[in-house]
């Protein structure tokens, strides 16, 4: 493995970890967007707040590893995709930057009418958010960034593939969402709550792996290199991503909720390799490869050195965060 190889994997690690922590609190805003009314929703509303409250701000911290790790180590590159997919970038983040003050009013708004008004936001933001990101993978698989970063500004990321990104990534963080608040929702006793989320997320979850292999034929020919590097290298993951996803659903249909939630992380988690395996080993497709794109050696090593300093300083506090956040929901539901 290449240097350039090693810091490229330690950012598909960042973009892995973001799209199934982040993701899967990005999903919570499709069930509270279809919970209901104020009343009819507030079940469903309270779950969402105490399942992700303790930790949604944090799963950013994978958001900012990627965007240090990618302009320092392949600066071109970055430059390129923020300056062609301008406009889905600034989209995106606005939508994270609404959600997280919508979320934070909901709770201290003064009326029904304000918090109604902040907790649309907050729903509408949390699927506008991964939509848009997920143009912008479409739009760089597709091969539509241009190495000198003056693409089109619209065409780039309003295509098949870029649109099928964005639709498969809001379905998956949905479907990650409910198979979690499923768990949250047995474990608190809200036997009604289940019956219902536990319906939404299986729709969502059939839903989302139709149009996971429906997109396979638009690409082949919107995005042939993407398409050939699916069909080959990356077909063993697909295969998994496929298998992963049909038990997820078929522990769901048994209530088996706690053991639907690692396979459907796996489900994710190989739907996203897929993509990152098959476009292989181009960082824009058709335009820049990985070895050609990285920045000078000494950045290189350096960066692997913070990223090791990162592991052994974040990521621990991180993990004891989760689990503290765990034993306190358990138990308070014992109390």
């Amino acid at each position: 493995m290449t240097l350039q190889i090693a810091v490229a994997a330690a950012l598909f690690v960042g973009v892995l970890a973001y799209a199934l922590f982040g993701g899967a609190d990005f999903g919570s805003g499709f069930f509270d967007l279809t919970a209901g009314g104020a009343a009819r929703g507030a079940e469903t509303r309270s779950l969402v707040d105490h399942s992700i409250g303790p930790v949604w701000e944090a799963n950013h911290v994978w958001l900012i590893f990627c965007l240090v790790t990618w302009w320092t180590g392949f600066p071109a590159t970055f430059a390129a995709v923020t300056t062609t997919l301008f406009v889905p970038l600034v989209l995106a983040l606005a939508g994270i930057v609404l959600r997280g003050a919508a979320f934070a009013f909901r709770k201290y708004a003064p009326s029904i009418g304000q918090a109604r008004l902040y907790g649309a936001v907050f729903a509408g933001s949390s699927l506008i958010t991964p939509f848009f990101l997920g143009t912008v993978a479409g739009a760089i698989a597709s091969g539509r960034v241009p190495a000198d970063g003056y693409g089109d500004r619209v065409t780039s990321w309003l295509n098949p593939t870029s649109v099928f990104g964005g639709v498969i990534a809001v379905g998956t963080c949905a479907f990650l969402a409910g198979t979690f608040l499923c768990a949250d929702a047995e474990r608190t006793g809200h036997r009604g709550l289940v019956a219902t989320l536990r319906r939404r997320t299986l729709a969502v979850g059939v839903v989302t792996g139709l149009i996971v292999f429906a997109a396979l034929v638009p690409i082949q020919h919107d995005a042939p290199t993407l398409a050939h590097g699916l069909e080959h290298q990356a077909a063993p993951v697909i295969v998994v991503s496929g298998i992963a996803g049909l038990v997820t659903l078929a522990l769901l249909w048994r209530h088996r909720f706690a053991v639907a939630r690692i396979f459907a992380l796996i489900a994710v988690a190989t739907v996203i390799s897929g993509w990152g395996i098959g476009q292989y080993p181009w960082l824009l497709v058709d335009q820049v490869r990985i070895n050609d794109a990285a920045g000078a050696h000494a950045t290189l090593v350096g960066l692997l050195v913070a990223v090791g300093c990162a592991a052994l300083i974040v990521l621990p506090p991180l993990a004891a965060l989760y689990w503290f956040t765990q034993a306190a929901r358990f138990r308070e539901d014992a109390h």
